[in-house]
């Protein structure tokens, strides 16, 4: 399986609890492999298999908590 990897800036975060509960929240969305969000660096990371799931749908769902992602 091709896995595809992208980093977003995530905007809005308050503290490491921020991350934390984005990390959560995307790491249940169907195809996504792995996440990791850097509070001190406003930057994420996330691995996902493109034919379950995309960009758009990651930061919309990020968007869904109040934060921006692009």
């Amino acid at each position: 399986i091709f896995m595809e990897k992208i980093e977003l800036r995530i905007g809005g975060m308050h503290c490491g609890a921020c991350a934390t509960g984005i990390q959560m929240l995307v790491s249940q969305m169907d195809g996504v492999a792995s996440v990791f969000v850097d509070y001190e660096g406003k930057k994420g990371t996330v691995e996902f298999d493109p034919q379950k799931t995309n960009k758009d749908a990651i930061t919309k769902e990020i968007a869904s908590l109040g934060y921006t992602a692009n």
